[in-house]
């Protein structure tokens, strides 16, 4: 499958799926406190999508085997990503990663964010902020012209300052039509420069970042990814525009 440049029509129909999962994160930020359930959150996040004509794009979605049985996925601490929402409550000292996508007018906007819940030790603090901060240094070589792994070297180099580890098994990707589509985004530093970056291009670049080592495991569930280490990891991503100029943050208000 070739790399799908996006024209104005399609460019605004993913608009309107990003500003839904942008707004849905603004939901669960106001949300999230200790007590509250993982379920909790995945039903706020599955009614308000819904309530704006859209549809959650990870229920049902296959990787292999079943599809994921949540609107949104849900990982906590040591939980890298493909959290399943359930009854567990969130305590004081937690992080949380959320990852969202909706699907509206055949286009999907993706995106994913770590939150600190309530008081949270100053490390787990700074491996949320070190995660965030990796992808926007990234986006600064986010323009048509550039090469992609210019992105990736620019994750891990950020990274690596603050003695962090990046996930490798996991990679960003294109969004559009369908959820993943090509190019895949390494996180980490690559040997080759990748493809040049062209108008159009809209890619979801989503570090994953954890205070260990960044060796993982697959729940018994075949979703949850956790680190082997039990260490906490962190999430951040948006869907990213390619232009001429600055890139466009899709899913940022």
């Amino acid at each position: 499958m070739g790399i799908f440049i996006k024209n104005e029509t399609q460019i605004g129909k993913m608009r309107i799926a990003s500003r839904i999962v942008a707004e849905t994160h603004q939901l669960l930020e106001r949300s999230i406190r200790p007590g509250i359930t993982t379920r909790e959150l995945n039903i706020l996040a599955d009614d308000y999508i819904r309530s704006c004509g859209a549809v959650p794009s990870f229920l049902g979605y296959k990787m292999t085997g079943e599809g994921f049985p949540a609107a949104i996925c849900v990982s906590v601490n040591e939980e890298i990503i493909h959290g399943i929402p359930s009854r567990r409550q969130l305590k004081s000292g937690d992080i949380v990663s959320i990852d969202i996508g909706a699907y509206i007018e055949r286009f999907h906007g993706d995106a994913a964010r770590t939150h600190a819940v309530g008081n949270v030790l100053p490390e787990r603090q700074q491996l949320i902020d070190v995660t965030k901060q990796s992808f926007f240094e990234a986006i600064k070589y986010a323009r048509a012209g550039k090469h992609l792994h210019e992105i990736s070297f620019a994750i891990e180099d950020y990274v690596e300052r603050y003695g962090f580890s990046i996930i490798r098994e996991f990679c960003g990707h294109g969004v559009g039509r369908k959820m993943h589509e090509d190019p895949q985004i390494p996180h980490y530093k690559q040997q080759s420069r990748g493809p040049r970056l062209q108008r159009g291009m809209t890619l979801a670049i989503e570090p994953m970042v954890v205070m260990g080592t960044p060796d993982i495991r697959i729940l018994d569930d075949n979703w949850t990814v956790v680190t082997k280490d039990r260490s906490c990891a962190a999430h951040y991503e948006n869907t990213v525009l390619i232009t001429d100029g600055e890139p466009d943050l899709l899913t940022l208000l």
